[in-house]
């Protein structure tokens, strides 16, 4: 079936390694072993959509080396159509240590990733969303944002990593996923109620924002809704926000309201943490469902 989702966005393998303890400046510590497994925001957010039945297709910028095939195989294996591009780089890097709490730092060499240009995106007749990040140049980002606009298409925002957005991207946007420290670097500092407004004000009628172990919370026009998380054993919060996303767009496609969509993001972001790795740890849509019949531990979205 045609692609009704595109993700244009970033594609990492992933070097990760479990420690005891997160290391502070100047500190190390050591673990055991690491493992190396696909990953990068935009690739993450397009393997947990089709794993949860969205027709997505990817593109982003890969190199011509072994890691580019890893990453490939992944997308693929997920039922996402492939729309990359190669480029004379190495394939984007992320390396990733994990505490045992579950927490993590990263740190990504783009590589490849940045050599995605405006010149280089698809045609976007048919698509109906458009799901962006920002580990790609900003004008390729803003590029595709217009595009789909032009084409009819809705937007979806995930501002992460947080920098400052131009105008003519609030402009372009329908949907802004963040996390709190994003969305206070994006509106400045205040009440959560009061910075979704602020971003509403810039252009996106619906604006998300995540809340890792306490839920999420969403405002679309002048409703918001506070969406609590179950309670799971906690074994690797990386890719859980990109599972977040990723699920969001494949329900709202289906035609799910936001209230629902919401529900089903904020199970699939749970059951992600209870594994470990990025890609590797994305449910699929049966089990986001077996998931969210276990009435009480997903309450449904209640309206503030």
């Amino acid at each position: 079936m045609p692609a009704s989702i595109l993700v244009v966005g970033s594609a990492n393998v992933d070097f990760v390694t479990r420690l005891p303890h997160l290391p502070v400046p100047g500190e190390t510590v050591l673990g055991e072993s690491y493992t190396i497994a696909p990953g990068g925001k935009g690739a993450n957010q397009a393997v947990a959509c089709a794993r949860a039945g969205g027709q997505v297709a990817f593109c982003g910028a890969l190199g011509r080396d072994p890691f580019a095939d890893l990453l490939l195989d992944s997308l693929r294996q997920s039922g996402v159509q492939d729309w990359t591009r190669r480029a004379d780089l190495p394939t984007g890097a992320a390396f990733i240590s994990v505490s045992d709490a579950g927490e993590n730092c990263i740190a990504v060499a783009s590589g490849a990733n940045g050599t995605l240009r405006p010149a280089q995106l698809p045609a976007l007749g048919g698509v109906r969303w458009l799901v962006l990040q920002l580990e790609l140049p900003l004008d390729t980002v803003l590029a595709a944002a217009q595009a789909a606009h032009r084409a009819g298409g809705r937007v979806v925002l995930n501002a992460a990593p947080a920098r400052e957005l131009p105008a003519e991207l609030w402009a372009r946007l329908d949907v802004l996923v963040v996390n709190e420290g994003e969305l206070t670097a994006l509106v400045g500092p205040g009440d959560l109620d009061g910075q979704l407004r602020r971003a509403q004000a810039r252009g996106p009628q619906t604006v998300i924002v995540t809340l890792g172990g306490r839920g999420c919370r969403a405002r679309q026009g002048e409703e918001t809704w506070n969406l609590p998380a179950p309670t799971v054993p906690v074994r690797d919060t990386t890719g859980a926000g990109d599972t977040f996303v990723g699920v969001l767009v494949a329900r709202l496609d289906a035609g799910e309201p936001l209230p629902s969509a919401l529900a089903w993001a904020v199970a699939a972001g749970a059951l992600a943490c209870t594994r470990e790795g990025a890609q590797p740890s994305m449910p699929t849509r049966a089990e986001i469902e077996a998931a969210l019949a276990q009435e009480g531990s997903l309450p449904a979205a209640d309206p503030m």
